[in-house]
Order: structure tokens, then sequence, then C-alpha cells
């Protein structure tokens, strides 16, 4: 049994953005594409990639990429749709943990997502930390006991309520993870750290 399948969170509308997140530049690529890329070196059981918002275009980013799109007719509803859309594809598939993540963390790397895989406890779950006495979340490693759960989420509720006080995940902190790309302003601090292209293919972007 291969340890972990993946599942990427690739569906949101980018509103406040004005532009498919899913489709802005890193190294010339899309982040899309380059975060499927991250979870195929993971060595996972199947790839699921979670599409919503600008369905077509994403699915042209992941072209000839070994991963397959599931479509959320919900995506609008918010983040637990997807992961529910994720997990259903998954049906059939044996894994020991389902490892999730997004579309919109630049700074995620290959070594925090091993880490993540290599580090949950047995028949227990691992998240991403935020710092210290800062929240966490994605990307997680949950066990197949806690993904059985994840129809009690809905909207865009986190998985905090998926564990009580005598049932912590594991953490593995990574503070750069706090950082995703919601507005131009984060786009730009992403361009200014030298982890996202400065030649954006949004018509109404000007990076200085």
């Amino acid at each position: 049994m291969s340890r972990h399948a993946a599942i990427l969170l690739a569906a949101g509308g980018s509103s406040r953005l004005g532009f498919p997140k899913q489709l802005l530049l890193k190294n010339s690529v899309p982040l899309v594409r380059q975060m499927a890329q991250l979870l195929l070196e993971t060595n996972p059981a199947r790839v699921i990639v979670v599409t919503g918002g600008a369905s077509e275009d994403v699915m042209a980013a992941l072209h000839e990429l070994p991963v397959e799109c599931a479509f959320n007719p919900e995506w609008r509803t918010g983040l637990a749709s997807s992961v529910q859309s994720g997990i259903r594809e998954l049906q059939g598939t044996r894994f020991e943990a389902a490892l999730i993540t997004a579309t919109d963390q630049p700074f995620l790397t290959l070594s925090h997502l091993q880490q993540l895989v290599e580090s949950r406890p047995e028949n227990g779950d691992i998240i991403s930390g935020y710092g210290v006495g800062k929240g966490g979340g994605i990307p997680v490693c949950l066990s197949r006991r806690t993904t059985a759960r994840l129809s009690e989420l809905d909207g865009d509720a986190g998985f905090r309520k998926l564990w009580n006080a005598h049932e912590r995940p594991e953490r593995i902190e990574n503070p750069d993870l706090l950082y995703d790309i919601d507005t131009v302003e984060n786009l730009n601090l992403a361009i200014d750290r030298g982890v996202m292209d400065a030649i954006q293919p949004i018509t109404s972007f000007n990076h200085a």
C-alpha cells in the first residue's frame, strides 16, 4: 500500500485578486502546475486536482502531468466542498493518509511536504504551523480515520473542528506558509521576496 494520496485544491475563484491565482507564474510556470509537480515528487498513489473557477484553463496548465482533475460544481461554497470532492475521487484507492494542499502558497517547498508525510504519527494527523503562537492548517496530512470525517466540514471552515481538545494533530512549523496570494498586495510581497515572477499574465497588474 502506498503511504499517501495527494489532493491539490485549485477550485477558487480568486475574486479579490481579479485573476485566477492558479495561473500566476513562478519560474515561468503556472502556480497550479508547480504545486502539482511538488505533490508528484512526494511519490503518492494518486494526485487529484480539484478544479472549479477557471477550470478549463487550470486543466490546460496541467497538460501531460500524471494527475487527475475532479471538478467541484459547488466550488463557490468554500473550501470544504473541494476537500470533499477530492476525497470522493479517491474512493477505491488504497492509501494510508491524504496529503492536502492549496495552490496559493508560493513559499511551499518539497522538503516541507516530505516532512509532513514522513513525520505523520501512525493513525494520526499532522498540519503545517504558521509560527509559534499562530494558527496552522494547509498543507496537512490526514489519516484515513480523519478523512472519513471530512463530510462534517462546511463552507470555508478549516480542519480544526475535526479534532477535540484531547486529540490535537502534530505540527511542522513553517511561518512562510502564512503568506498566500489573495490580493495584488500579496502578489507584490511574493515577487519582492523572489518566489514569483515579476511579469504576470494580469492585464491590470504592473509591478514596480
